[in-house]
This record gives C-alpha cells, sequence and structure tokens, in this order.
C-alpha cells in the first residue's frame, strides 16, 4: 500500500470509484452527494470562480431521478448518480454556453453535444458549466466577462490553461469528475498545476462535435478526475465513434482500466532528456521529475533517453497552425464584432492574417515530421514517452494579467501535434507549493496501456492522496 493510501477522506474528497460502489450499494443518496457537492460550490466559488453556470436545480432532480432508478434496480454503471462538471464550450440543451465569451455570454445552444449525451445516458448528474480563457484560448485577462478561474491550492496561483475551470473544480472537491478541451495542453496542464489526473485521448476517440473548436485538427475532449482509475471509468462513458463528427474514428472502444494493476517490470519509457535538457526549466520541477523517474526505474521500468530532432521548430509550427485554425473560424466575427473580443485574444488570433501560405506549408510539414519520429520511437518498443507535464514553477494570476499572451510550453504540446493519447498526474510540488505534474504519452489507442503505466506510478506515491486546504 502506498503511503497515504486507506487514510479517511471526507466525502467531496472521496474517489469516483469507491462513491460509485457505495451509491450502487444504496449506502450512499445521489442527492446527498449532489447536494454535498452544490454546497462545497456555494461556500468556495466566491473565491475559485471554477463555475460560469451552476444548475442547481436540475442537478438535485436529476440526482433524485437517479437514486430512483438504483433503489428500482436499473443501474447503469459506475457515474450513475455521480456529479459531474463541463466546460464551458460543450453544447447544453436549454443551458448557456458562453466559451467565456462576450460574443456567446448569453447563448443557449438547440442541442447537446454528443460527449454530454454520453454522460446523461450514464447517469451522470450535471452540477454546471465551468471557466475557461476566452474561446478557451490564451490566458486569463481583466476585461473578461466574467472573472477567472484560481487555484485551490492558492487562489494567487492560476489553475493552468483553459480547462482551468475544471481542474479547479475537481481538485477543490466541487465534483467528482468534468469534461475539459485540450488543443495545445489545455486538459494536461490544468491537472498538472491543480494535482488532479487528466487525459487527452487519441485524436478521434472522443467526438468533438458539440464542443466549440478552437482548431479542429488539433482539438481532443478528454476526462479529468482525481485518480487513474476514475479517469478511466469517465473515459469509458465518452468514448466511442460519432457519425455527426468529422474527426471522429470508427474503432472498437476497450476496457480503458484493463491494463491497471500490472507491473512496469521490463517496460521501456522513452524520456527526451536532450529537449527537456534545452528548457529553461525551473529546479523544483526538474527535482520532482527526477525524483518520479527514480520511482519508476523502482518499479522495473527500463528508462531510455529519445532523441526528437527539431522538436523545438515542430512546436512552434504547431502554434502557428493553431492559432491560423483559430483565425479561420473567428475571422467573420472578429470582423463583424470585435468588440465583443478580449484585447489579448484579438491581438493574439489576428496575428494569423499575416501567415502565408509558404509559411504553413512549412509548418505542415514540421508537424509531419514530427509524427514520423514520434511513430518510430513507438515502433522500437518504447511504449510510453515520459515528461513533466509543466516544466515551470506556477504563474501567479497576476503575471498572467500583466502578460496575457505570453504562453510558455514545453513537451505537453507535442502529443497536440501527434495525435496519440496523453496522461498527466500528480509528481510532487514545485517551489511555490503549487502541485506539479508528470505526463506519460503512448501510441495512438494505447489509453488502457498509459492508464496501467500511471497507475502503477500512482500507486507507488501518495501524490494523489493530497488535496487542497481551501476550506
Amino acid at each position: 500500500m502506498r503511503p497515504g493510501a486507506g487514510i479517511a477522506m471526507p466525502l467531496h474528497y472521496c474517489t469516483l470509484a469507491d462513491t460509485a460502489e457505495r451509491v450502487r450499494a444504496g449506502a450512499l443518496s445521489p442527492v446527498r452527494l449532489t447536494r454535498e457537492c452544490l454546497d462545497r460550490i456555494q461556500a468556495l466559488d466566491s473565491r475559485l470562480h471554477a463555475f460560469i453556470t451552476v444548475t442547481a436545480d436540475r442537478a438535485v432532480e436529476d440526482a433524485a431521478i437517479a437514486e430512483r432508478e438504483i433503489r428500482a434496480g436499473n443501474y447503469r454503471g459506475a457515474l450513475h448518480g455521480i456529479p459531474i462538471a463541463l466546460k464551458d464550450i460543450v453544447w447544453t440543451l436549454g443551458i448557456r454556453t458562453t466559451a467565456h465569451s462576450r460574443l456567446l455570454q448569453d447563448w443557449v445552444p438547440a442541442e447537446n453535444a454528443p460527449v454530454y449525451e454520453k454522460l446523461r445516458a450514464a447517469g451522470a448528474v450535471l452540477l454546471g458549466k465551468t471557466s475557461l480563457h476566452e474561446f478557451a484560448y490564451g490566458n486569463p485577462v481583466r476585461d473578461e466577462p466574467f472573472p477567472a478561474a484560481r487555484n485551490p491550492w492558492n487562489p494567487d496561483y492560476a489553475p493552468g490553461r483553459s480547462s482551468s475551470g475544471s481542474g479547479a473544480a475537481v481538485a477543490a472537491g466541487m465534483c467528482f469528475g468534468a469534461i475539459g478541451t485540450d488543443t495545445g495542453g489545455s486538459i494536461r496542464h490544468p491537472a498538472a498545476v491543480c494535482g488532479i489526473v487528466g487525459m487527452k485521448p487519441t485524436y478521434g476517440r472522443v467526438s468533438s462535435y458539440g464542443v466549440i473548436p478552437l482548431a479542429s485538427d488539433f482539438d481532443h475532449v478528454g476526462p479529468m478526475t482525481r485518480t487513474v482509475r476514475d479517469n478511466a471509468l469517465m473515459l469509458q462513458a465518452i468514448a466511442g465513434y460519432d457519425a455527426k463528427d468529422p474527426t471522429s474514428v470508427d474503432r472498437p472502444v476497450p476496457e480503458f482500466g484493463a491494463e491497471i494493476g500490472q507491473d512496469l517490470r521490463g517496460v521501456k519509457i522513452g524520456v527526451p532528456r536532450r529537449f527537456l535538457e534545452s528548457l529553461p526549466m525551473d529546479a523544483s520541477v526538474a527535482s520532482v521529475f527526477d525524483e518520479a523517474l527514480r520511482v519508476l526505474t523502482d518499479l522495473g521500468a527500463k528508462i531510455e533517453a529519445i532523441e526528437v530532432d527539431g522538436l523545438g521548430p515542430a512546436l512552434q509550427a504547431g502554434a502557428m497552425l493553431v492559432t491560423r485554425q483559430a483565425y479561420e473560424y473567428h475571422r467573420e466575427n472578429l470582423a463583424l464584432h470585435p468588440e465583443k473580443f478580449g484585447k489579448a485574444f484579438r491581438e493574439r488570433v489576428l496575428r494569423a492574417a499575416t501567415f502565408t501560405e509558404e509559411q504553413l506549408n512549412s509548418a505542415r510539414e514540421a508537424r509531419l515530421r514530427l509524427c514520423a519520429q514520434i511513430r518510430e520511437i513507438f515502433a522500437s518498443g518504447v511504449i510510453a514517452i515520459v515528461s513533466p507535464a509543466k516544466e515551470f514553477d506556477a504563474e501567479t494570476m497576476q503575471s498572467l494579467y500583466d502578460d496575457p499572451v505570453d504562453v510558455r510550453a514545453g513537451t505537453i504540446r507535442i502529443h497536440n501535434l501527434t495525435g496519440s493519447p496523453a496522461l498527466a498526474l500528480p509528481m510532487g510540488f514545485d517551489s511555490k507549493g503549487i502541485p506539479a505534474g508528470v505526463q506519460f504519452a503512448g501510441p495512438h489507442w494505447s489509453e488502457p496501456l498509459l492508464y496501467g503505466v500511471a497507475a502503477a506510478y500512482e500507486a507507488a506515491t501518495c501524490w494523489t492522496d493530497h488535496h487542497p486546504k481551501i476550506d
């Protein structure tokens, strides 16, 4: 048993898996569980701003329905009666979907996104819609229509990139899981700095129809939870082919938790050491990452250095392609309603108008070269690539307000360019006392294997047993 395991947790910090078992057995009422989360939101969200919209009355009604169904023997599975949240770019019928923007401040979609429909079919209880950065891009800014989310470990610090509200809500015990989106790290970065688990599945694994796009070639939808097993349970509910989504891949959905409990003896894990050494990595993050590698080695994994040529330029090329696609999506509204967009968002996206076709073609070629190299690495027998999920100490909200366009990125963005699944989970704390995260990425469609690797690491450490003292 890992250090700290077995310590009694308050209900709001219990795992989704354990809570689901109590709900299934009739030992815990979904209504009580939902009210506990709503009370938590009411007590904390004036400081954390994790939610834009809270659907309290509807949540209690849905919890009561779930409770009746379970009592009648109609149990749907691990998410039945479990309170969750959605990033506020996921369409919700009858509930506004703002994208944290003035343009959509009061917009109510005419249908649900398939990812939400799948959660509803699984019996999950929606608590509300979580904060993000404007249209899931950039940093918090002072002129936004809703307050920016704060980190529950210390509200003076940021809770990560655009799935910030989802990360803060899960970490603070406001919900048992949340949906985030990830175009350049925006599930994994908040997971890292909030001390939770975030999975960016393989591109095409989860439908992105009904999710307001940032850059459709790179957008991923995925779960954010407190533990690896919880994450696998949530992905189980939302994965699958969707004919409405042109990026969706018609591929069987495996049992995502099947590899949890397997050991790592003889498993080859690659580290992009040369690239990591080229980054201005903060000493505290480097230290806890070295300790994470030691833990993996002690578990029997074989850590090998891997080389990825031209990684820095490839990441810059990826940023160019994302910005260009964001520009194409928003170009008409930027021309018609420039006042509806924040200044930092406008400046960042409008830069793409100056990109030449030659530059864009060069960026596409750099992406293809990177994808080919990563495929070769996995073909060589490396089953996962490990790196910090964030190479830098936590940023204060003030520093981001002062420089809202600057976005530092390291290895986290690689896997948006390749479409590979990548998962972040806690590996310790940085020098500011904010969580730091480790990232595991694998070949396409290898989510069960990644969950197995991450769960082995999680079981050997105590980091997922730590929770912010925000009460």
